[in-house]
């Protein structure tokens, strides 16, 4: 618009407007001078100064310091006390800067964002317990189960009649001593569980050397390798509605797990075997793959129109929470 002002003397407005695309409506709206509003009158109902600062006394006062206006207004009726009206104590409040919540209420503490970052096997591991129906109702078993979440290898799992921070704490001793993991070489990572969470667990945890790491409350995308893990369990063809006993459950695991991390081909890990990263077989793998398109190409590259072929290639990395540039920058620096 300036653009177009300082044009329109050389060239005249209408050609100015026509040459720059801005309408001379505009042209002649944005040149008006811009009217002052008029202070607005106080009215003559208005409250004084004195009934004003009376009003935000009594807000401010200890048996109305933290309830709303409507609550005061309506305990100074029953007390047969009339000072103003609801509004009128917003506007009191607004011109103070004080409109916001004032109950008093529990303050949640504010909860870190896990970030955290897997290059190779047995760095992070997730874990996690689901239920299991049971032969009748209120009958239910637990699946402890510990993920890596670069391999996506079950690394351990237990099938329980309960769920307590014990077994918990067995269960993780147990995993750990049979991968061998020496103290400071791993982080685990869970959601907010009680068996997560309890003191023994957590003292269990620095007893071995082990970083422990939790999800937010009710962010179920804090652990998603253990959720993911549990869908592609539930959702199985043979998954039974109800386990017969806790036999048939540990009987149905067995098979699953060693399907799971033998069989499966994942489509996170480059439709790989979780069992074949984990042991590091992914790069023979993958070589003898692209030896298999290669050939496929050159017998018939009229078959790939945009490139010759690759294999599904294996993530470099994967994450809890992919850390931004300025959270990288500040573990670096670290």
């Amino acid at each position: 618009m300036d653009a177009a002002g300082g044009l329109a003397p050389t060239v005249g407005v209408c050609a100015a407007c026509q040459a720059l695309g801005v309408s001379r409506e505009s042209y002649y709206r944005h040149r008006r001078p811009k009217r002052v509003p008029k202070p607005r009158p106080t009215p003559e109902r208005a409250l004084d100064k004195a009934e004003r600062q009376q009003v935000l006394d009594t807000l401010h006062s200890e048996p109305f310091i933290d309830k709303a206006p409507a609550e005061v207004y309506a305990t100074l009726l029953d007390e047969e006390i009339y000072l103003c009206s609801i509004r009128t104590m917003y506007r009191i409040l607004d011109d103070n800067r004080e409109v916001r919540d004032r109950r008093n209420q529990r303050r949640h503490p504010s909860y870190h964002k896990p970030v955290l970052t897997a290059t190779a096997p047995n760095q992070i591991w997730s874990w996690d317990i689901t239920k299991l129906l049971g032969p009748a109702k209120g009958i239910y078993y637990c699946l402890y189960l510990m993920l890596d979440i670069f391999s996506r290898y079950v690394v351990g799992w237990m099938v329980a009649d309960t769920e307590n921070a014990a077994l918990a704490q067995r269960f993780i001793r147990e995993t750990l001593e049979k991968h061998e993991i020496l103290p400071g070489d791993i982080t685990v990572h869970s959601d907010r569980g009680s068996p997560m969470t309890a003191t023994s667990t957590a003292q269990l945890m620095a007893t071995l050397g082990v970083t422990k790491s939790h999800s937010r409350p009710h962010v179920s995308n804090d652990n998603p390798y253990s959720e993911a893990h549990f869908k592609t369990l539930k959702y199985r063809p043979d998954f039974p509605d109800r386990f017969g006993s806790q036999q048939h459950a540990v009987g149905f695991h067995r098979d699953f797990i060693r399907w799971y991390n033998d069989e499966h081909r994942h489509s996170g890990i480059g439709l790989l075997t979780p069992a074949s990263v984990h042991f590091g077989r992914a790069r023979e793998i993958l070589t003898q793959r692209q030896q298999i398109l290669t050939a496929a190409f050159e017998k018939h590259p009229e078959r790939f129109v945009r490139r010759p072929p690759r294999p599904p290639q294996l993530p470099t990395a994967v994450w809890i929470n992919e850390p931004t540039e300025e959270e990288t920058i500040e573990t670096i620096a670290h």
